[in-house]
């Protein structure tokens, strides 16, 4: 496996400054946001479509570090209903897929979207339950009229440029756990995948390394992120909490630093469950840490990841005889 970053914790650095902090971190691989809610402060699609010189530099920037590039990342909502904010995400995720072709990257990593809970909604509509029934006919509708149709197209369209979709299981998206992933990636193609994300799914109760196991070779990409569960808060306020995330100390749960939220002990394990399924590209650090600095919080999470990463091909039983 490869220790990667994901970019927008070093989005205030010029591109080239970043690329040598990770050098010098020791770092192999750099996922780089494209557009949507994580920005491009680092890469703008539609210039470096537009300008072959400017994508030459870009890439031989990121090549003169030894540096691959794990992914581009889109993390937009295409399917809100508001096109204010539709249009532009639309058009972040097609200069990306075309942009990741030219740079021989072979995953988009986005999200998987949020309509309104019906045709005339002007704001997206997460659900978390399914009674009064009029949730579990929202989600009906979400899926079958928005989310499938809209998939079954532009996961064709990724498929056209040799592209993996890599759909992040975010709340507040159609596809927030395991199960939905699944459900998606059989109503629409192949191509369209998981990117893995355990930070999400530990405060909603999921156990990563079962998930990882359940999801198998769906899993296209990492993201290495912790979660901590404040163990005075969530027992009296739950998991779905709507508090703003600097309020930590009100908070059921926060963002830490990897091994920060959960022991290391946890991290080798998902790592042991990743080669298990046959994962055995980048773990990509995202850091959104209001504990820990920029610098200090990644820095962290790279100590940690360096002792828990298998690198090297592992053997055949050779003990066997």
């Amino acid at each position: 496996m490869k220790l990667g970053v994901f970019n927008p914790i070093l989005g205030n650095m010029p591109f080239e400054t970043m690329l040598d902090t990770l050098q010098t971190l020791g770092v192999e691989a750099v996922e780089i946001a494209s557009g949507g809610y994580v920005g491009d402060a680092h890469c703008k699609p539609a210039e470096l479509l537009a300008d072959a010189g400017a994508l030459g530099r870009f890439k031989d920037a990121i090549a003169a570090r030894n540096l691959t590039i794990s992914a581009l990342s889109c993390h937009g909502n295409p399917l809100h209903p508001d096109m204010a904010v539709s249009r532009p995400h639309q058009r972040a995720w097609e200069d990306t897929v075309k942009l990741a072709q030219k740079l021989g990257v072979q995953t988009v990593v986005t999200f998987s979207g949020l309509p309104g809970g019906g045709p005339d909604d002007k704001v997206p509509n997460w659900v978390t339950c399914a009674w009064p029934t009029d949730h579990a006919r929202a989600v009906e509708w979400q899926w079958n009229e928005r989310l499938i149709p809209y998939w079954k197209r532009e996961a064709e369209f990724a498929e056209a440029h040799d592209m993996r979709v890599a759909i992040e299981m975010h709340p507040g998206f159609c596809v927030f756990q395991p199960k939905q992933a699944l459900a998606l990636r059989e109503a629409t193609r192949s191509n369209v995948g998981v990117n893995f994300d355990p930070s999400h799914l530990f405060w909603q109760g999921i156990d990563p390394v079962k998930a990882i196991r359940y999801l198998g070779d769906s899993i296209y990409h990492f993201h290495a992120k912790d979660t901590a569960l404040d163990p005075i808060n969530m027992p009296i306020k739950g998991v779905l909490d709507s508090d703003p995330y600097e309020d930590i100390a009100g908070r059921s749960w926060v963002f830490r630093s990897v091994g920060y939220g959960h022991p290391e002990s946890d991290w080798r394990d998902m790592v042991s469950a990743l080669r298990t399924v046959g994962y055995d590209f980048v773990m990509s650090i995202e850091h959104e840490d209001g504990l820990a600095s920029r610098q200090e919080g990644l820095f962290k999470a790279v100590q940690t990841l360096k002792n828990v990463l298998l690198k090297e091909t592992p053997d055949t039983a050779w003990w066997t005889g």
